[in-house]
């Protein structure tokens, strides 16, 4: 009995004319298709955006013998005896393979005795090893746009023999988040579905649950992550939570999202607000305590705090300019007021000799030097204007200006 072939299978296209998206590559693909030999390439972007097909157009432009095969299928052993006679190699999840099963193609692509298109959906600067990245010509695709989804999708219906209204395409084109694999397959499934309930509302009321589970090692999993922190140091709570939603509905562990709601809480509300770092970890203690699905109420809470919050970077900036100076003139000894006399030899060497103890003075404050003396003028820590932060600073600015600089006495 024959088995048909799944609709993404089967609209899979034959020749360029039919393949949709990637316009920022056809210059460059119209190159590759002239160029006297096709050099080894490897193409990276997320999963059906069309890599796959790219990889074997270019392999059925050129001609000879194509191998195709996906890396978690392929043993080593296996794949010697299939290359014999081979041109192309189309490989599949190149990431897969391990750095030191990478190293087994390094000699086959230096001698030229096949051409590899690999594909992966992982960045290839950490999925990919230095030596065989340096051999590949990297081409990135997208996903695909809406507009591009939108016209595959009604070839899909063509092929399926029924016809859907510009809503219902408009519905699977946005769930489907540039992949048209996944556009496909909902293309199909609606397609079986009785003529009077392939409308909108019954179309998205009984959609299958669409999980865009996103890659906890890939890129995505960071853009998103930086898609949000930056949101809330912009202040734009509505992209803060779209963000944020696109992570929780994506699969993301809430305790990695908790622990970035707490570094932006100290990086970049910092002193203009000094519950914020409080607040969010609270939150990553009630996320812990009440669990998921619900955890996502504290999450949402935190992230618009954070975003309306005023932001002060200031600490943040100062630790960098000490660590600064530190790198730059390294450590300098404590200077010997400071220092702990645990002994008595300790004191005969000068240690703890004129300290003041703040606490013996007016206002707990006393004119000192803590600095080391060859960092004396530095200025780490510089205050913002904004929130609760001018008024910590208030009165160490105002001791700052009365008293000055206190320069060490010179050595006779």
């Amino acid at each position: 009995m024959s088995v048909s072939q799944p609709l993404p299978e089967s609209l899979r296209p034959e020749d360029f004319a039919a393949f949709v998206g990637q316009e920022h590559l056809a210059a460059r693909i119209k190159s590759l298709l002239s160029a006297p030999r096709l050099p080894s390439l490897l193409l990276f972007g997320p999963p059906g955006c069309g890599k796959s097909t790219l990889a074997l157009l270019l392999a059925k432009a050129r001609g000879g013998k194509v191998l195709r095969i996906s890396a978690p299928e392929a043993g080593l052993q296996q794949l010697r005896r299939q290359l014999s006679g081979v041109d192309i190699l189309v490989l599949d999840e190149l990431h897969r393979f391990s750095k030191a099963q990478q190293d087994f193609f390094l000699p086959l692509l230096e001698s030229g005795e096949i051409t590899m298109l690999a594909t992966t959906t992982e960045n290839p600067s950490f999925s990919v090893t230095r030596q065989l990245l340096s051999r590949l010509h990297v081409l990135r695709l997208r996903p695909l746009l809406k507009e591009e989804l939108i016209s595959l999708a009604k070839r899909g219906a063509e092929k399926e023999g029924v016809t859907l209204d510009d809503e219902v395409l408009g519905l699977l084109a946005g769930v489907s988040s540039g992949d048209a694999r996944t556009l496909l397959n909902l293309v199909e499934y609606v397609s079986s579905m009785p003529e009077e309930r392939r409308v909108l509302g019954e179309v998205r009321q009984n959609l299958p649950e669409i999980l865009s589970r996103h890659d906890k090692d890939g890129d995505n999993h960071y853009e998103l992550a930086s898609a949000l922190i930056k949101s809330i140091r912009g202040s734009d709570p509505d992209a803060a939570l779209y963000y944020l939603a696109c992570l929780v509905e994506g699969g993301e562990d809430p305790r990695f999202i908790c622990r970035r709601l707490i570094l932006s809480a100290s990086e970049d509300v910092g002193l203009a607000d000094p519950s914020a770092l409080p607040l969010a970890v609270a939150c990553q203690q009630a996320v812990e305590f009440v669990g998921m699905p619900e955890g996502y109420i504290p999450l949402a809470e935190t992230v618009v705090y954070l975003a309306l919050a005023l932001k002060s970077n200031s600490t943040y900036a100062a630790w960098h300019n000490v660590v600064r100076e530190i790198r730059n003139s390294g450590p300098q000894p404590v200077p010997l007021h400071l220092r702990n006399a645990a002994t008595r030899l300790q004191k005969e060497w000068g240690y703890g000799k004129d300290y003041q103890y703040p606490h013996n003075f007016a206002g707990a404050w006393v004119a000192q030097e803590y600095l080391p003396a060859d960092v004396l003028v530095r200025r780490f820590y510089q205050p913002k204007e904004l929130g609760q932060e001018p008024r910590l600073a208030m009165w160490w600015k105002k001791r700052l200006n009365s008293s000055g600089p206190i320069l060490p006495k010179k050595k006779s």
